[in-house]
């Protein structure tokens, strides 16, 4: 009888993104958070090879990324980051509404804890090391397709409607 042949890294990571589906990171972010207000945050987290923390200090919340301290203002806002830092992304668009971060925490930090648990799921036959390079295409690949999606605006944009009257001519001898 011949041994059924083992599934590749490229095979794995594609198996993980098709499980995922609609809670893959990259549809989140373009569906749910690109297509609103938001602001660009710069994370700077490219090139980090430590862990990731949010930390509470006496000046507030923080993001810890490597030995890079970041003040945000925030838990939700932290929590949302801490998952964008984590892929590695350099920066990441921020919904200008507040009152969405939260949710969106929640849903990119599943994605990503289900993601985790897929890549283990998948290779689970396979040995620690082709888990960990599992992993590892798999944040690259996400890393890859949000730099394609981009980081949106410095600024958020206003709308702005005000309207540009016409001053009417000065009657003569007035001025």
């Amino acid at each position: 009888m011949g041994r059924s042949r083992q599934p590749t890294i490229h095979e794995v990571v594609e198996r993980v993104r098709a499980t995922l589906g609609e809670q893959w990171i990259p549809r989140i972010y373009g569906e749910h958070i690109l297509t609103g207000r938001t602001r660009r945050y710069p994370l700077g987290a490219s090139n980090h090879k430590g862990s990731v923390e949010i930390n509470y200090t006496l000046l507030g919340i923080e993001l810890k990324i490597g030995r890079r301290r970041l003040l945000v203002p925030d838990w939700a806002t932290a929590r949302y980051l801490s998952v964008f830092a984590r892929i590695g992304v350099d920066a990441v668009a921020v919904p200008y509404d507040i009152t969405r971060i939260s949710s969106l925490a929640d849903e990119l930090e599943s994605s990503w804890q289900r993601m985790m648990m897929l890549a283990e799921h998948y290779s689970e036959q396979r040995s620690a090391r082709f888990t960990a390079r599992v992993k590892s295409q798999l944040k690259a690949r996400l890393r890859e397709e949000l730099t394609a999606l981009g980081a949106g605006r410095p600024y958020p944009e206003f709308a702005t409607s005000t309207k540009v009257y016409r001053r009417s001519p000065a009657p003569p001898g007035h001025q």
